[in-house]
């Protein structure tokens, strides 16, 4: 599979502890489909960061990857913009 097609998302690193890993976590807004409020949503996803790169508070890319492990079935594409910048 091409980069076209894989799911690329954005979200903040909330943890960095473990080694060559991180959890993501990515926020959706969408319209609520009876009450037509705007909803906040957000998920989770382990990562993959080869190089260890990433830290708490980093804006990244994630694109989907065969799975690593149990739960990591995505990767780091790219910091966006380091924590405290």
């Amino acid at each position: 599979m091409s980069l076209e097609t894989k799911m690329i998302r954005s979200g903040i690193v909330v943890s960095s502890k473990a080694d060559k890993t991180v959890v993501v976590k990515v926020e959706r807004k969408f319209q609520h489909p009876l009450y037509h409020r705007t909803v906040k949503q957000s998920k989770k996803f382990m990562a993959h960061d080869e190089t260890n790169a990433c830290g708490i508070g980093d804006l990244v890319k994630i694109v989907e990857s065969r799975p690593l492990s149990k739960r990591k079935r995505w990767a780091v594409l790219e910091i966006v913009q380091k924590a405290g910048e």
